[in-house]
């Protein structure tokens, strides 16, 4: 029996052999482009004077979040979810003041007023996913999704989502304190 080979499938066994990104390019037979998924490269010195506990970099343009840790010898990048609005995107400098695993989640007064949404437990209903890390501007946080069709795609209401492994990972990398910039 044989099974019927999607985008999705080819891009695994491709990858899985050692393949590059360019992969679905090859696999469509289209002339290979450099499109790392839209991400841009951020160092961040461009940012930050300096590292302090940890520094991360949300770049909504690229989807993309950029950590590194206290003295910069692991950077690492992350697909994200990104607000998706421009009304609903806050940019600045702010930091990580609190984590959480398994969070709850309550929608702001605005969210209830827009679409009527309740308070929901920690679950696979959760639309913060595993983890979540709070950020010091009210309702702004960095965290995971069950719906993993919203990364690499503007659909949250201003925060920042991940795949639920990696933001477990990203959790254990960042402490309380740590920069955080979107931009």
């Amino acid at each position: 029996m044989s099974k019927s080979v999607t985008r999705r499938r080819a891009l695994t066994l491709a990858l899985a052999s050692g393949a590059t990104l360019s992969a679905p390019s090859l696999l469509r037979g289209e002339t290979v482009r450099r499109n790392v998924s839209s991400f841009s490269m951020q160092d961040w010195r461009d940012h930050f004077d300096d590292l302090g506990k940890a520094t991360i970099v949300a770049d909504t343009a690229s989807r993309a979040l950029h950590f590194w840790n206290h003295d910069g010898t692991d950077y690492r990048i992350y697909p994200t979810s990104v607000p998706i609005s421009e009304e609903l995107t806050k940019r600045g400098y702010t930091s990580i003041v609190r984590k959480k695993v398994g969070p709850d989640w309550t929608p702001t007064p605005s969210q209830v007023e827009r679409f009527g949404w309740e308070y929901v437990p920690p679950g696979p209903d959760n639309p913060l996913g595993t983890h979540a890390m709070y950020l010091s501007w009210p309702a702004y946080i960095i965290h995971g999704t069950h719906d993993t069709r919203k990364i690499g795609r503007p659909s949250s209401d201003g925060c920042v989502g991940l795949y639920n492994d990696m933001i477990e990972e990203l959790y254990g990398l960042c402490p309380i304190g740590t920069q955080v910039r979107i931009i």
